[in-house]
């Protein structure tokens, strides 16, 4: 039997173990007469595997540690099958320079230093004397190799080196106060519409590491205010443009709304956010909604 959609996860997979989304999707596509079923992104090869009218990115969470590979899997995977969201949007999103293009077109976003090599890291770190500061790569999932550090202290340079030496851009960003009070919020859209927010709490130790001492989310629902919500649609538009795609079938916002900057952006998760749909159930209706127009609209075009 053909399965119509593929749901893109990594090989730790597990329903309900650290992925709670990808369970209630399938039940909701199921709901809806839509076959799907986990698919290991780097087990299933696009040129020797098939039966997937549509692929949907949803946990692939260790591309990070693979980006060469998972680069390659995408490009491979959208010559023979519809991806969502569209591995052009997501090669875009991979890297976190992408907040430069959006500040660029009058996104408010965490104040940044981007330090490519030891002289702009150094730079970067000297010019927030004695603050403390998030240091942190540009690429990486779950907060790894990020920390909250003085900007004078060894353990900020040797954090920034270690990112360096991996290949990686370093960013260096102040400490924002409401940030480390947990007040950061996740903004949910789906088709471009937003569906609930989530707010996750305070992840970073002050001296690095984290909060209990690993990283653990406590997602709880949370009211977005109508100007967040609109600061929101106009993150997932500005990333559209950019991109040259449109409106992504999914997206997070993360924003943190502060007394220095007013609504600011974090990031834009683009591919494998986790949607927390075990405390928002009608978000998994409405994803496996837009899923099924999707698939009627790709049906009605070539793929590529």
């Amino acid at each position: 039997m053909s399965i119509d959609i593929g749901v893109v996860v990594t090989d730790t997979y597990r329903p309900g173990d650290g992925d709670r989304d990808t369970a209630p999707l399938i039940a909701a596509l199921r709901a809806r007469g839509i076959t799907a079923e986990p698919v290991v992104w780097h087990a299933w090869d696009p040129r020797r595997d098939g039966g997937f009218r549509m692929l949907v990115l949803r946990t692939p969470w260790d591309y990070s540690e693979r980006e060469e590979e998972f680069r390659a899997w995408l490009q491979q995977a959208g010559q023979v099958c519809d991806v969502q969201n569209p591995p052009q949007l997501v090669r875009w999103n991979l890297d976190k320079v992408y907040l430069k293009q959006l500040q660029q077109a009058g996104v408010a976003t965490v104040p940044t230093d981007w330090a490519a090599d030891q002289s702009q890291l150094t730079e970067a770190l000297v010019g927030h004397g004695q603050q403390w500061v998030v240091v942190k790569p540009t690429i990486s999932a779950g907060a790894l190799n990020t920390g909250l550090l003085r900007a004078d202290s060894a353990e900020a340079r040797d954090l920034g080196r270690r990112i360096l030496d991996r290949g990686r851009t370093v960013m260096v960003q102040p400490e924002v106060p409401e940030l480390s009070a947990g007040r950061e919020k996740a903004l949910y859209f789906i088709d471009g519409v937003f569906t609930h927010a989530i707010a996750k709490g305070a992840l970073l130790a002050r001296g690095g590491g984290f909060r209990g001492g690993s990283y653990q989310e406590d997602p709880q629902p949370v009211e977005a205010s109508p100007a967040e919500q609109a600061f929101g649609v106009q993150v997932l538009n500005a990333c559209a443009a950019a991109a040259g795609t449109p409106v992504p079938l999914y997206g997070r916002i993360d924003v943190v709304s502060t007394a220095e900057w007013g609504t600011v952006l974090l990031e834009a998760e683009l591919f494998e956010p986790a949607l927390n749909l075990h405390r928002a159930p009608h978000a998994a209706v409405a994803l496996a909604e837009a899923v099924s127009r999707r698939l009627e609209q790709s049906a009605a075009q070539p793929v590529g």
